[in-house]
């Protein structure tokens, strides 16, 4: 009588199909029939059965640990494992086993032809639907010239210039014309926005112009109102000053008295020497345009913070320069205040001055100050500056 394979089964070990997929073999063979000889079925490795102890069947090891479990259920039910479905409805565990094993699924019945088919035990195989197409990008070179610039108009005006630019010759059309940053700046419906409105308008160069629209880069940096100097405080050193130590040369320090409005409570210290400071600024690089630096309604306000410590008195001076495009001197301003004496209460003063009715051809605009102590003391007791600034506004006559 023929005894059962490990796997369950009671078919002869050299004709047992799942003996290919788990190398299971038979206990023992009835005369006549060849010894079991275990074949390697591609995709076996992967999900290999590991054996028992003696007296005890295979266990498949992978997701289904129940099967042997259900089989043992349907042999005491008398449930034949020849039969397609035996009582209660359960399918033989050859069917169930052949179909779980190795990840190999299909439906019951179905036999081992179709290989990788999910289905559950008694459903039909579900088939994926299509993949419905993605939905059309919008594509804005489709919208009429108007509506563009409208859309264009909403993004930030340093993304135009760096990144829209460069998308097509008609998106660059619409950022280098004047009509987009005219739609940007009018936006601002507040009385200073107004003005400035109608001041940009009256200074644009012609349309005829074969150069990008100014007003981008004018949109970009602001010049109008804000501090055209850099590192005013020494907040980041000595960054973007041309300096000329004497003595033991310029430091940077805290403050001894407060100085209102300044964004660093920090100040560049001189020494027992003359020590030389100057920044050179560019008004077209700051964003402004040749139309609108001679229109003759524009004012350059300078200002400096200079003081002393309270044990040792100090000297200072400021030369302020407007220059042309060959570095032509136009306009001056120098100031030689009086020295301040020794204990002095860490006194501190500013010096300002306008520059109105520009003359035609300012370009660029030279700020250089000087300091040092009056008791040649080494170290750092001299003259102590902070908060320069040169401000282009908008004249109010």
């Amino acid at each position: 009588m023929l005894d059962r394979n490990n796997c369950g089964c009671s078919v002869p070990g050299a004709f047992c199909r799942i003996r290919d997929i788990t190398r299971c073999g038979s206990r023992g063979t009835e005369p006549g029939f060849p010894p079991p000889v275990p074949r390697r079925v591609p995709g076996a490795e992967s999900f290999p059965c590991r054996p028992q102890p003696a007296g005890r069947r295979w266990v498949w090891r992978g997701r289904h640990r129940g099967l042997d479990r259900g089989r043992q259920r349907s042999a005491s039910r008398g449930e034949g494992p020849a039969s397609k479905k035996g009582a209660g409805g359960r399918e033989p565990h050859h069917a169930a086993h052949a179909r779980d094993i190795g990840g190999l699924r299909t439906a019951a019945g179905s036999g081992w032809g179709t290989m990788g088919a999910s289905a559950s035990r008694g459903q039909a195989t579900r088939v994926p639907g299509p993949k419905l197409d993605p939905e059309e990008a919008l594509d804005l070179s489709q919208l009429p010239p108007e509506l563009l610039l409208v859309v264009l108009s909403h993004v930030p005006p340093r993304t135009l210039l760096t990144r829209c630019r460069r998308v097509c010759r008609e998106w660059r059309a619409l950022v280098d014309g004047q009509a987009l940053w005219l739609l940007i700046l009018a936006r601002d419906h507040s009385a200073a926005g107004r003005a400035l409105m109608s001041f940009v308008r009256n200074c644009l160069p012609p349309a005829c112009d074969a150069r990008p629209c100014p007003l981008g880069r004018f949109c970009v940096r602001r010049p109008l109102g804000r501090n055209l100097i850099c590192n005013p405080c020494g907040q980041e050193g000595l960054r973007k000053w041309m300096v000329q130590h004497g003595g033991d040369g310029w430091v940077v320090e805290e403050n001894r008295r407060t100085v209102p409005g300044a964004p660093s409570q920090t100040c560049f210290v001189t020494s027992f020497c003359w020590c030389r400071k100057k920044q050179v600024l560019d008004l077209e690089e700051e964003g402004l345009w040749p139309e609108l630096l001679d229109s003759g309604r524009i004012e350059i306000c300078v200002s400096d913070w200079w003081g002393a410590r309270h044990d040792c008195g100090c000297k200072y001076r400021l030369l302020v320069q407007l220059l042309d495009t060959d570095q032509t001197v136009l306009d001056t301003f120098s100031a030689v205040p009086d020295p301040i004496e020794q204990w002095n209460n860490n006194i501190c003063f500013q010096v300002t001055h306008v520059f109105s009715n520009i003359k035609t051809g300012v370009r660029f605009v030279s700020f250089e100050h000087w300091g040092q102590d009056t008791q040649f003391w080494a170290g750092h007791y001299g003259a102590r500056v902070t908060n320069s600034s040169v401000i282009i506004r908008v004249s109010q006559s």
